[in-house]
């Protein structure tokens, strides 16, 4: 049995009348200790697949299990890393990733609980920002903060929805291989929610694209054979890479496509000539320059002039 499971599910928002369609027929299964990263383009649903995963949504047709039971709201065993960080801006590093420690583990001792923050503040490398606030840190220690919050509960799922998307390159690559880390040190499952082909291909074990929306769905699961960790360096050149991101790549447009949608729609134009600007501009104001007329109005004459 799989440890998440999501089978037949649909996702839409909105009026009956007016209703969105996000998600259409979502099966997902990922096993305990796997890392499975979802690719699709930006508006297709991945935020939303996400919160079915989280408990944060429920399906409107179809189920979401963890660990054979239905999901049926947010859980300390689904760690989620947000896309915007998700930070309380008045408590510092230590005191974000205690909140979260607190509430989970209310029967420990406070040795207990501190150790544990401090335990997940080094394993991001922070612990000499552990007192800043979030306005201190940069755009990637923040996100840190946030892995290490999510880590601190002790969760078996952990849940990253696009956590790399805002940050420049550099960052985004150091925070890449601190999550590869974190998956061999911690031995945790992990989704990926992400539109970087290439980021995917470097992270998981497995990759599944999400088609274009509306009514988006997974498509073909494709397992990642380059053995790990990976080095962006070179991984470029492995012929495993090559084929697995053209696959990908060329579903993802494909779905794309086939949702474009070709109307055929009359147009009625107003029954309006446009002001013949090509006129000169009359000496005195008020005679004024012809403006724009209703076609109906122009009138066909005859007239006849004497030799």
């Amino acid at each position: 049995m799989s440890l998440l499971e999501i089978e037949r599910a649909y996702k839409g928002f909105g009026p009956k009348w007016n209703r969105t369609e996000v998600l259409a027929y979502i099966n997902l299964e990922v096993e305990e200790g796997e890392f499975v990263a979802i690719v699709g383009f930006s508006g297709a649903g991945k935020t939303t697949l996400i919160n079915l995963l989280s408990g944060l949504l429920t399906p409107d047709k179809g189920s979401a299990r963890f660990d054979g039971k239905p999901i049926t709201g947010p859980g300390p065993e689904r760690g989620v890393v947000f896309q915007n960080y998700s930070l309380l801006p008045w408590l510092t590093v230590h005191e974000n990733i205690a909140l979260a420690v607190d509430q989970v583990f209310p029967q420990w001792t406070a040795a207990q609980r501190r150790e544990q923050v401090e335990k997940y503040i080094s394993l991001v490398n922070l612990t000499p920002a552990a007192n800043k606030l979030p306005r201190e840190l940069s755009g990637g220690m923040r996100q840190r903060v946030s892995v290490a919050r999510a880590l601190s509960t002790g969760p078996r799922v952990l849940l990253l929805d696009e956590p790399l998307s805002a940050l420049d390159a550099l960052t985004r690559a150091n925070l890449q291989d601190e999550i590869t880390r974190i998956k061999r040190e911690d031995e945790a499952t992990i989704v990926l929610i992400t539109n970087d082909p290439d980021e995917a291909i470097l992270l998981a074990d497995r990759v599944i694209p999400l088609t274009a929306g509306p009514n988006a769905t997974l498509g073909m699961s494709l397992q990642i054979t380059i053995p790990s960790p990976r080095n962006r360096k070179t991984i470029a050149e492995h012929p495993d890479f090559k084929r697995i991101r053209l696959e990908l790549v060329e579903y993802l447009l494909k779905s794309a496509q086939i949702k474009k949608v070709t109307l055929d729609r009359k147009i009625v134009l107003p029954d309006i000539e446009p002001e013949d600007l090509s006129l000169p501009r009359p000496v005195l104001p008020w005679i004024g320059r012809r403006g724009p007329i209703r076609r109906s109005e122009i009138k066909t004459a005859v007239v006849e002039v004497e030799k």
